[in-house]
């Protein structure tokens, strides 16, 4: 899922998530624990890679087109999966990026940030939710009364089915919010929660909580009333069953492997790309180098089943259908992980021999997800000293990085001469690279999620607020400034900022026009600016809306996203890109607690990516 927000695209999201509600309908699925929608800023999360990335505007385009990709219109008609967008809410500010650990925001962020992509879910049609396993404000999602009815029920009156994670209900008793099992499922139902996963408070011990006046059977009553009506809106009543050919004809069809490789080119992010190196030739002889050029298992990420590798393209596969046998050199040269046998010699050997070297390494697919937190963020096992050896050698470098969330790789990025994060990309990843090292496709992926420097700067996110003593932008090293808001020994900034990605070709911005540049609230702030391609190939750029408030009632960010367009142009042409954002859209949670729009000065960015871009201003007039 990171990897597909990389593509910056909804409708090529939507149309995957409908191919994977097909193929898991005709599996027998009904219902599906998706889509992840965590706002997450802490790539040491093992579960960033099942979401959006850092950016609640984002999360909310990539939330409504998954949504609509599984369910549709109408459940009933067609292959259509129960959407179950999780986990409500802000288990992605695990404090530590430490899976299931303690979080601390307040209720402002919460519905400033963590809040907004679940909203989008339900907007779209989403009929259940997954709570999550941490605490808001001290007491556990699972039992949350804010969360699960005054927000979700009585501001929003969404009528969807509340479901617990796994076990989660149990795990009350160690939070030390329950005393016992009886205790937890009292508290759950009384808050909101309608279905209990995996534990069995509910089973065990509702009808005595009913006899004995703790819990009212109008609770029971609404909680089975939402659970049956989600099952009448999938048709299971009236078609409970599936035809068991039709998994046979549905899955892997050809049309859905040619959507897969569209995902997977359109996802990975060109990062460096020094001298234009990249495209290759086709008469490169090429030192193919690194545990997973010609890895099977690792190129599909966590959650995966991998019971029949011959569909999933290795990258080494990918680059023989651009080259002849004899053009290509291929050493693993060292494991992914630990201190297993390694064989630098041959790797630096083949480097020597070659044109270029292309070094395929990162994560494998169980580095990420659920449970798999990482303090250390950089190459594992001996893989960077793998890129030392090799670097030596003077050979220009590509590298392809594979991983589940932002690495910490500023060596390796200052090593390669061309740097593209190909992500875990599914089963058409290795084609998919290979198409675009050889240019036959054209990389548009942007980064949702910034890369730091070092993970010392954990969280590092756009979207921060300015502090008191910011750092100067002027240049200077930044931890030379004495009393700002800096570090000693790095500097602030990520080392790939969100937003940010390359091309083979070159867009250039022109001509920013804000129509009305003194708007009120019931107002649409509309804001146009020429785009041209002014290189020699055919590309896509993804044109960015960034807007700041610049003195409210409470601190604002120093930039939020509030509208993209991912645009493509052939050598040569120009477009008229044009944004138009509702004046109500650029509020936030008041003083109050409740959601204002403010009159003030605004300034607002439009560029291809957070940190740049032409600039203008506004005003927003009671």
């Amino acid at each position: 899922p990171l990897a597909e927000a990389s593509t910056w695209n909804p409708a090529l999201l939507e149309r995957a998530s409908r191919v994977a509600a097909e193929e898991a309908s005709a599996s027998g699925v009904d219902w599906i624990y998706a889509p992840m929608v965590d706002v997450a800023r802490d790539p040491r999360w093992g579960r960033i890679a099942e979401g959006a990335g850092e950016d609640p505007f984002l999360g909310m385009a990539m939330a409504r087109a998954r949504v609509r990709g599984f369910q549709a219109a109408d459940l009933i008609s067609g292959r259509r999966i129960a959407a179950c967008p999780k986990h409500y809410v802000g288990y992605g500010a695990a404090e530590g990026g430490r899976d299931y650990n303690t979080t601390d925001f307040s209720e402002r962020t919460l519905r400033d940030v963590y809040l907004p992509p679940f909203k989008a879910a339900f907007d779209a049609g989403a009929g259940s939710v997954m709570s999550a396993f941490n605490e808001i404000s001290g007491v556990p999602a699972t039992a949350n009364p804010l969360v699960l009815r005054t927000i979700l029920r009585d501001e929003w009156a969404w009528p969807g089915v509340v479901l617990s994670d796994y076990d989660a209900v149990r795990e009350l008793i160690p939070h030390g919010l329950a005393a016992d099992l009886r205790d937890a499922a009292r508290l759950s139902l009384l808050a909101g929660l309608d279905v209990e996963m995996v534990s069995s408070g509910y089973a065990d011990h509702l009808a005595e909580l009913v006899a004995a006046g703790e819990v009212p059977l109008t609770a029971v009553d609404e909680a089975v009333r939402r659970v049956l009506r989600l099952k009448f809106r999938l048709g299971l009543f009236d078609n409970p069953y599936t035809d068991e050919s039709l998994a046979e004809t549905v899955i892997l069809r050809p049309e859905f492997r040619a959507l897969a490789l569209e995902v997977a080119q359109e996802s990975m992010v060109l990062l460096k790309n020094e001298a234009g190196l990249l495209p290759l030739s086709p008469q490169t002889r090429l030192a193919v180098i690194g545990p997973l050029a010609d890895n099977r298992h690792d190129m599909l990420g966590c959650w995966s089943l991998h019971t029949h590798p011959e569909d999933v393209e290795t990258v080494l596969e990918g680059i023989a259908a651009y080259l002849p046998a004899g053009a290509w050199t291929h050493v693993a040269a060292c494991p992914i992980r630990g201190d297993g046998p390694t064989d630098f010699a041959a790797a630096v050997a083949a480097a020597e021999a070659a044109d270029v070297v292309l070094l395929v390494v990162g994560e494998s697919a169980d580095m990420s997800g659920e449970g798999h937190s990482r303090t250390q963020l950089g190459l594992p096992g001996r893989q960077q000293a793998l890129a030392d050896a090799v670097a030596t050698t003077g050979k220009p470098l590509v590298c392809v990085l594979m991983s589940g969330r932002p690495l910490v790789v500023p060596r390796l990025a200052a090593q390669a001469h061309a740097l593209l994060a190909a992500w875990h990309g599914g089963i058409r990843a290795g084609r998919a690279v290979a198409d675009l090292l050889f240019g036959a496709a054209n990389p548009s992926g942007r980064l949702t999620a910034s890369w730091p420097r070092a993970e010392g700067q954990i969280p590092v996110y756009y979207g921060h607020k300015n502090t008191g003593r910011p750092a100067a932008e002027s240049g200077v090293r930044q931890f030379a400034e004495s009393f700002k808001s800096v570090y000693m020994d790095e500097r602030n900034s990520p080392l790939f900022p969100f937003g940010f990605g390359l091309s083979y070709t070159q867009f250039t911005y022109a001509d920013l026009c804000i129509a009305q540049p003194a708007l009120r609230p019931d107002d649409t702030l509309v804001v146009s600016a020429t785009l041209t391609n002014a290189g020699r190939r055919a590309g896509a750029e993804v044109v960015q809306l960034y807007v700041r408030d610049l003195v409210g009632s409470v601190t604002r960010p120093v930039r939020e996203l509030k509208g993209f367009q991912k645009i493509t142009l052939q050598p040569g042409e120009q477009r008229t890109v044009r944004f138009e954002v509702p004046v109500c859209n650029l509020g936030f949670t008041g003083r109050d607690l409740r959601y204002t729009v403010e009159p003030g000065d605004f300034r607002l960015w439009l560029g291809p990516d957070s940190t740049g871009g032409l600039e203008g201003a506004f005003t927003v007039h009671p």
